[in-house]
């Protein structure tokens, strides 16, 4: 098996040459005179509903295979496609389409290593459920979610929940029971019930910060309990528009960089170009001339409009880069339990993005992406 070699910095500044195969990557070595190129492992999205017109939400598609390859071009190498609150019938359709996909495809199957469903069990009351359909969210129906993980063939690893709903403490013992990883999100918990979701299993903030009405109270909302628990790891969307840049860094200071993951949440507008669109769920969405999405002729966002990496670069802006790198890769890779992904280590699959940095972002140019060992076009 031929090894191929990179060089170049790590995001901390170390100068490395790294060889790699399809076997992983093999040795990463000290070179100080390595070129002024940054290296990171491959982008780990944890939650992300489409890209580029690719709607892993659309029943009547199959835009899985599609969508890993289109995401290549992005950086993002792992991915968690994310189906959102929809009637049973809907959801168990789309599951199986992607547990087919990932069946038939071993590039699916590497670049997907789970599911999320966000929702439908999630709270009802307008801004706290965002752009989701108020006919089909519901309290937690713990039937109704094994079958959906056998239509899955097991492959759903994340769910975002309200705790707040009747039986959602139960229904998290549940999930995480069965290896799931149970997240709050689209929810009015009080303090109460998130603290008594942690205790049950909980492990995740779906989008910190977002999924809530424009207008909480100061002290007592969801926001802050999650802040203080250190069993959930915080998912922070860095696309510049669900999150300020000040309530960003303040969320990543308070909760700690090391229990926070950068996620895209992107729609499958994201990528498209300026306009009025009308999509398979949510409807009528608007893509903004600065690259938003928001549900047409209302103030609420409709996803997002930006790739993992785009995220990356704007959080990359605020943070010190090797901490939005890790944001965007060892931390969420080791949450889904993948010990061999998103890090530059021996013995670790070789994932590996080569950038030529810009007078504006050490992430300018994406000069060479690997996957699982092997260059691919961009």
């Amino acid at each position: 098996m031929t090894s191929e070699v990179l060089e170049g910095r790590t995001a901390d500044g170390r100068g490395v040459r790294v060889r790699y195969s399809p076997a992983g990557i093999e040795e990463v070595a000290d070179h100080p005179s390595a070129p002024d190129l940054l290296l990171i492992p491959g982008l780990v999205d944890i939650q992300l509903n489409g890209y580029g017109g690719l709607d892993v939400n659309d029943p009547s598609a199959n835009a899985l295979p599609a969508l890993v390859r289109a995401l290549w071009a992005q950086g993002v190498t792992t991915v968690v496609p994310t189906i959102i609150s929809a009637d049973d019938a809907t959801t168990t359709t789309l599951v199986k389409t992607a547990a087919a996909a990932r069946a038939n495809d071993p590039v699916v199957r590497y670049a997907v290593p789970g599911l999320q469903l966000e929702g439908p069990y999630i709270s009802s009351v307008e801004g706290a459920r965002g752009a989701h359909d108020p006919a089909v969210i519901r309290d937690p129906d713990t039937g109704e979610f094994d079958r959906w993980q056998a239509a899955a063939d097991g492959a759903i690893a994340i769910m975002t929940i309200a705790p707040e709903r009747t039986g959602a403490i139960e229904f998290t013992r549940h999930l995480a029971a069965n290896g799931v990883l149970p997240s709050v999100g689209h929810s009015l918990a009080s303090a109460a019930d998130v603290h008594a979701f942690a205790a049950a299993g909980g492990r995740l903030s779906t989008h910190l910060g977002n999924g809530l009405p424009a207008q909480v109270d100061r002290h007592r909302n969801p926001i802050w309990a999650q802040l203080t628990e250190d069993a959930l790891t915080a998912g922070l969307i860095a696309d510049g528009h669900h999150l300020p840049a000040d309530t960003f860094v303040a969320l990543v200071r308070a909760k700690g960089a090391e229990r926070c993951v950068l996620t895209s949440d992107a729609a499958a507008l994201a990528g498209c170009a300026p306009g009025d669109y009308q999509t398979a769920v949510g409807g009528a969405v608007t893509v903004t001339s600065d690259g938003g999405l928001r549900l047409t002729g209302t103030p609420y966002l409709a996803g997002s409009g930006a790739s993992l990496l785009d995220c990356l670069r704007w959080a990359a802006k605020h943070l010190p880069l090797d901490i939005a790198v890790t944001m965007a890769t060892t931390t969420p890779a080791n949450l889904l339990g993948l010990r061999d992904r998103g890090r530059l280590e021996p013995g670790t699959r070789a994932d590996i993005l080569q950038f030529t940095p810009t007078p504006t972002s050490p992430l300018g140019t994406l000069n060479a992406i690997v996957v699982n060992g092997s260059t691919v076009s961009h």
